[in-house]
């Protein structure tokens, strides 16, 4: 078992100090970024200084998303954002020392709160794993909201920049998700068509912030907290499949 440890640590060191390196980990979301025609939009919407929680549909089973996401952001404001992530990825040394190389934070509500009061730059995907897990038939269709982020954005008055990442659902097709009840805290795993990603074309767009002037004591009004995740899911929803259809392919 020790032995068995050890090997994992051994590897988990290798890709945090060798496939992780900043120059080569630069190298390959730069190919990445190619390989999909990335455009991005909208970064005039990310705060130049202070904190911001940027909240994006979640899409493609690997979390590409957030990679090429979190160094997109930081090509364009020089910023380096954190990424709020499932805990599974903090229940190993082989999976948790990549994560933090690569900037991963895990997703509670202490830590949320805490990084916005340093003023840091905040990603976070609210439909959590139901939303990069879904069937590709239901491409686009955002998964209910989780609604830790709009707690945090209005105890620390931070602004939200929802953002919409186009391309990614049709990089990696997932035919449905399973659902362990009784395993893990409710363990949700994919059941992917493709490993290797499609040369699907992706867009990124930053919305405009939303500003909730509302005091932080508003936090605990759950019924104003349920209402202003609804409405924004409404709005992100609306801009997604305006998106969507404005496009003429999803590979051209």
């Amino acid at each position: 078992m020790q032995e068995r440890q050890t090997i994992s640590e051994s590897v988990a060191d290798f890709i945090s100090k060798v496939v992780l390196h900043p120059i080569i980990k630069n190298h390959l979301v730069t190919l990445l970024k190619f390989y999909f025609r990335l455009e991005t939009t909208g970064t005039e919407n990310i705060p130049k200084r202070g904190a911001g929680l940027i909240i994006p549909n979640h899409s493609g089973f690997t979390g590409l998303d957030a990679i090429i996401l979190t160094h997109e952001v930081k090509a364009k404001t020089r910023r380096l954002a954190k990424v709020m992530t499932h805990f599974l990825w903090f229940i190993s040394q082989t999976t948790a020392i990549p994560a933090n190389k690569l900037g991963f934070i895990e997703a509670t509500t202490e830590n949320g709160v805490k990084l916005l009061k340093e003023n840091n730059l905040v990603i976070l995907f609210p439909e959590g794993e139901r939303g990069n897990f879904k069937p590709t038939t239901q491409r686009y269709q955002l998964q209910e909201f989780k609604r830790g982020f709009v707690r945090w954005a209005i105890e620390t008055k931070t602004p939200i920049i929802p953002t919409l990442i186009i391309g990614a659902e049709e990089s990696q097709l997932n035919l449905t998700r399973l659902e362990l009840p009784f395993f893990l805290k409710k363990l949700i795993i994919p059941l992917p068509l493709n490993y290797l990603p499609l040369p699907s074309k992706w867009r990124i767009k930053f919305l405009p912030p939303i500003y909730l002037p509302y005091h932080p004591d508003a936090a605990h009004n759950n019924d104003l907290i349920h209402e202003l995740t609804s409405e924004i899911q409404e709005k992100i929803q609306i801009a997604l499949t305006a998106e969507v259809q404005s496009r003429k392919s999803a590979y051209f």
